[in-house]
């Protein structure tokens, strides 16, 4: 019989030194990073960045849609209130020119009225309706005009008769054939008047007299002198 070497078989593991564990006999590896990967930490701080750049984006649009918004808005209200305002001015024309023309019918109506005044025919019963129709009238805004003895004015006046007066420094209206009417400022019919005007030549005497008084007074010396 041949003796056996004594030696490892093959299925026989190295001794391990009493202490050790596996974990110690096997070689560690260190985890492995993938080269160019960011941490979670700047990968998160990356997302938030693009969520406030995209909210700041959309924060802009709609606060310039709110200006547009207020802006169409203040315009639509400033032509409204022009619209009311042209509406009223509009009534209130339109009312005028029906009180006016409803009182030009009348005017011949109070003419006749005066006249019977004058002529002392307004007496009785016709007397006290005159002087109703005259009173809705007045409440219309029915104004009559027209005095003697005013300067006239070809705006308020109509010129029916003419002459000359040597009491009347300016064309002055010296009898009032019709009265005027107005509403308002608004005339509906003028004055009809008879005008006188200074006599020709009267100026030029009054002037006369003047200068001789200047030149008598020079010679004497003044009037407090002597």
């Amino acid at each position: 019989m041949t003796e056996e070497t004594p030696g490892f078989e093959e299925n026989e593991k190295p001794d391990v030194p009493s202490g050790a564990t596996s974990d110690d006999a096997e070689p560690k590896t260190a985890p492995s990073e993938k080269e160019g990967a960011a941490p979670a930490g700047d990968s998160a701080s990356s997302n938030q960045s693009a969520q406030d750049v995209a909210l700041t984006a959309q924060l802009d649009q709609v606060r310039t849609a709110l200006s547009e918004r207020t802006t169409d808005l203040q315009r639509l209200q400033a032509e409204y209130q022009n619209y009311r305002r042209r509406v009223e001015r509009d009534r209130v024309t339109v009312k005028e020119i029906a009180v006016a023309n409803l009182l030009s019918e009348l005017l011949p109506v109070l003419d006749d009225i005066g006249r019977a005044r004058e002529h002392g025919e307004l007496v009785g019963g016709f007397k006290s309706v005159a002087e109703s129709l005259e009173t809705v009238a007045a409440k219309m805004g029915l104004q009559q005009f027209g005095k003697e003895g005013e300067p006239f004015d070809p705006t308020v006046h109509e010129a029916l008769m003419h002459s000359y007066a040597p009491d009347v420094t300016e064309t002055t209206c010296v009898a009032i054939l019709q009265p005027g009417y107005r509403i308002g400022e608004r005339t509906i019919r003028p004055a009809r008047v008879a005008v006188a005007e200074p006599q020709p030549g009267a100026q030029t005497v009054k002037s006369d007299d003047a200068s001789d008084s200047k030149d008598a007074e020079k010679e004497t010396g003044g009037p407090d002198e002597g």
